[in-house]
């Protein structure tokens, strides 16, 4: 047994060694905020939730940014649809009282949520048309309790989430509003006045975080004017310091005119953005199950929903890539995900059952394609033995018997599964590399998954 002075001296190293690590300050620039380590819990997450619901979601026609569309841009479909069914003096402001949420069920859409595999949701809090779906103090009578649905919409979900569900909660956040007042006298000023930033964009997203306690604050509408004029890293060194989730907080790169993919948290540098090629940076592809909005559209065909092949083929190829994917639905105005968003969430959860070993806490391996074999995308995870378990996605069935990978070279212990089959994969090496699987003959009843199949290889070089 050790001494009490050694004990003590341990206790007091471990002490100073904490203290060493939480002491960090960050300070207001961009090469500190850039330096603080992303937690863990992200990456390993792999999949998260967009939720892009507001008072967007009444018209539901073309996109989320129908009141632009209508206004600004003079779209002629939104222009003939505003004719042909509101009176002349409607305003965009008249459709909040009809964003009604009367159906929203929070406890089901985290059962929803949960069920499609899921490590993480963002809903949105404010969009560009500066409605807050929970009750500010800086959005009087624009906000969701004021007006429409009467209740805290963040709040309902945060606390569904929390309670039913080891999700992570984040939150989405506009920095600037279409047609608010102190934004547009501020741009007249060329950005040289920030009153709507000191009066309305910062206080909300003090309030949202003080309040609600999100794990992810996903900024957005920042291209207009530079991170100076947002106070953009005096607010970051407060989230990362000083904030209640600064410990587990992440955020990503929309934070001033020219900022995207340069700084912040992880990097969504565009919208849908899937390089397809290994990222040196956190990344994440932000993309919608309907093509062509991230808000509910009553007009959508079936040819705009993403097929199960693609939504998988996409996640397969993000996370090879070193990236997160964050799947965007858009609820209806009285708060129902509807069927065919609901079928892609639940079939994506029922594949992750099966290949989800091969998704959550991986790593990009050295290779992301194969050289040879088409549509196969790899994944890994470091083997016990210090090789690595190397995931070959393959999105199209190869055809029974020999099944060329070029790029992995089995080792003496090398074994070879298909997740979700009982028996193991026979394989040779190929030289002077690559690995020869022989694909058995399976009955389609008897396949472990409907879209894209994993063959594992334990201990690779």
């Amino acid at each position: 047994m050790a001494s009490t002075t050694t004990n003590l001296c341990v206790i007091f190293s471990l002490i100073l060694a904490v203290t060493c690590v939480t002491g960090i300050r960050y300070q207001p620039n961009w090469e500190s905020i850039d330096s603080r380590p992303l937690p863990a819990w992200y990456d390993e997450s792999k999949i998260g939730i967009f939720i892009h619901w507001g008072v967007f979601s009444v018209p539901s026609l073309l996109t989320e940014w129908f009141w632009h569309q209508w206004i600004t841009e003079k779209n002629p479909t939104a222009i003939k649809f505003m004719h042909d069914n509101y009176k002349p003096d409607w305003t965009y402001q008249d459709f909040a009282k009809e964003f009604t949420a009367e159906l929203f069920n929070p406890d089901e859409w985290a059962s929803i949520f949960n069920a499609s595999g899921a490590r993480y949701i963002v809903l949105t809090s404010k969009h560009h048309e500066g409605f807050t779906n929970w009750p500010s103090k800086y959005s009087f009578s624009w906000n969701s309790m004021d007006v429409g649905p009467n209740r805290d919409l963040v709040g309902s979900l945060a606390d569904s989430i929390r309670k039913n569900t080891n999700i992570k909660f984040g939150l989405y956040h506009s920095l600037f509003e279409w047609y608010n007042p102190l934004y547009l006298q501020d741009k007249s000023n060329n950005f040289k006045t920030n009153d709507f930033v000191m009066f309305k964009t910062m206080p909300e997203l003090y309030e949202i975080v003080n309040k609600y306690k999100p794990e992810v604050i996903w900024s957005d509408g920042d291209w207009e004017a530079q991170d100076v004029y947002w106070n953009s890293t005096k607010f970051l060194a407060w989230l990362y310091n000083d904030s209640p989730v600064k410990d587990t907080v992440v955020t990503n790169d929309r934070w001033g005119k020219g900022i995207a993919c340069h700084h912040g948290g992880y990097f969504t540098c565009s919208d849908r953005y899937n390089p397809g090629v290994l990222q040196k940076r956190k990344w994440e592809n932000a993309m919608t199950i309907d093509r062509r909005s991230w808000g509910f559209r009553r007009d959508a065909e079936i040819s705009d929903i993403l097929s199960m092949e693609e939504l998988i083929g996409t996640l397969a190829e993000t996370v090879s890539c070193g990236g997160n994917i964050l799947i965007n639905v858009g609820p209806t105005h009285d708060g129902r995900i509807v069927p065919i968003f609901q079928e892609r969430l639940l079939s994506l959860g029922k594949w992750l059952d099966v290949n989800g070993e091969a998704i959550y806490s991986t790593v990009p391996w050295h290779a992301q394609n194969d050289t040879e074999a088409k549509h196969v995308w790899y994944t890994a995870k470091k083997s016990v033995n210090g090789g690595y378990d190397v995931y070959a996605i393959v999105l199209q069935w190869p055809n029974p018997g020999d099944y060329h990978l070029a790029i992995p070279t089995p080792m003496k212990k090398t074994k070879v599964h298909l997740l979700g089959y009982p028996n193991p994969i026979k394989y040779k090496q190929t030289s002077p590399k690559g690995i020869t699987l022989t694909v058995p003959t399976i009955p389609f009843n008897q396949m472990p998954c409907d879209y894209a199949w994993v063959f594992k290889m334990e201990n690779l070089a």
